[in-house]
């Protein structure tokens, strides 16, 4: 076997993977981690353990991020062109049943919220 040396780089070559593969936990942009907390209270919601491995919270976030991402991307692509509005979003979940369900879910409670607080901010100007 022989020994390296600065004139046979080629044998060092197996250690440069690691140095450049990034850690564990960490991104590759490097940065803060924003959806933490709610996903591991959706994890233990699920029946993940109460406190789940960073590991995993780290992974579904990724997942979540570029979910978030790529259907930003594809929405500004559907309607005016730079432009992200409610309608593009449907547009792109109108043929999964869930997906369509909880977005109009989610938009109904929205506007019942909205003439809550607008009935809310209506008594409390007239007392």
């Amino acid at each position: 076997m022989a020994t390296p040396t600065p004139d046979n780089p080629d044998q060092f070559d197996q250690f440069d993977d690691e140095e450049t593969e990034p850690q564990l936990g960490a991104t590759a942009s490097g940065r803060k981690r924003l959806f933490s907390k709610e996903l591991r209270c959706m994890m233990y919601g699920f029946g993940d353990d109460q406190n789940p491995y960073t590991e995993s919270v780290d992974f579904l976030e990724d997942l979540v991020i570029e979910f978030i991402t790529e259907t930003t991307h594809k929405a500004m692509e559907v309607g005016r062109h730079g432009r992200v509005q409610v309608e593009d979003i449907i547009f792109l979940v109108r043929k999964d049943p869930r997906k369509y369900a909880r977005v109009k879910d989610l938009l109904t409670m929205n506007e019942e919220l909205k003439k809550a607080r607008k009935a809310f901010d209506e008594v409390k100007y007239v007392e």
